[in-house]
């Protein structure tokens, strides 16, 4: 019994160290790696467990408090990110654009909608935000482009302008990455950064499902591809103020851009 108590706690110091770290990271890595370590931890601690459970007779189950608190300081950490149920708001859609029932689509159409001006719509560029708005804590959503070769996605700044023509850059409040197809420019299926100058990412498969994953108080945005769980771009080094929103803009004509219900990768 004394032995596997002191290896229970010999364990339980080294995860409460390996914690620490972790949570020290999780401002640092992206998203993908933090969220792939889940199943890692999940395993290690269910190993911990299964290796060194004893049975009632020998130590008493009250001794096993601190490592159940520990597996659930763990899990809250984890839950720190929130996945973002994404709906639009019609307020800040330009006029030709057309956001579904639910609130959960949108697309560009040909002809533009007699709708009263408003300060919160975009009145040049067909773009729309969110309805919801962050301040703080880490957030997760996804967003479905498959058909769509002219998009444009990421977080912007409650205080954008929004009459006129928009300059989507971190300098103006915007943190976006853009596709541009065969059309709009002579590199076939690209996506690029918009910030000042524009970049090309590295060459790869478009993605059919972008996700998008903001850390308000580590001042980053990230893309991924949420198909291959793998990085696309992350805007580090903002020192974000006020509140900020998802953001979409489209330049296709009757091809949807839809928020999706998937999770952080690897969750």
């Amino acid at each position: 019994m004394e032995k596997n108590l002191l290896a229970l706690q010999e364990n339980i110091r080294i995860i409460q160290e390996e914690i620490t770290k972790l949570k020290e990271q999780m401002d640092q890595k992206d998203s993908e790696m933090l969220l792939k370590d889940e199943a890692r931890w999940n395993r290690r601690i269910n190993d911990d467990i299964q290796e060194l459970s004893v049975t009632d007779e020998t130590l008493p189950v009250e001794k096993f408090d601190h490592l159940y608190l520990l597996n659930t300081v763990l899990r809250e950490t984890l839950d720190a990110i929130n996945r973002v149920s994404v709906t639009l708001d019609v307020e800040t859609a330009h006029l030709q654009l057309e956001v579904s029932e639910d609130r959960k689509s949108v697309r560009l159409t040909p002809t533009r909608r007699d709708l009263p001006d408003t300060w919160k719509r975009f009145t040049d560029g067909p773009c729309v935000l969110g309805s919801e708005g962050f301040t703080s804590g880490r957030h997760y959503w996804e967003v479905g482009v498959t058909g769509n070769r002219f998009w444009c996605l990421g977080v912007a700044a409650e205080s954008v302008e929004r009459e006129g023509r928009v300059s989507l850059s971190p300098e103006t409040g915007f943190w976006v990455i853009r596709r541009v197809g065969e059309v709009l420019h002579r590199d076939c299926d690209v996506i690029r950064v918009l910030p000042s100058p524009e970049s090309r990412l590295a060459a790869g498969p478009i993605p059919g499902r972008v996700g998008v994953y903001l850390s308000y108080e580590s001042g980053s945005v990230s893309f991924y591809n949420a198909e291959t769980k793998s990085h696309l771009h992350t805007f580090t080094g903002n020192k974000f103020t006020g509140k900020l929103y998802p953001f979409l803009r489209t330049w296709d004509i009757n091809q949807w851009l839809r928020i999706c219900s998937g999770s952080a990768p690897g969750l």
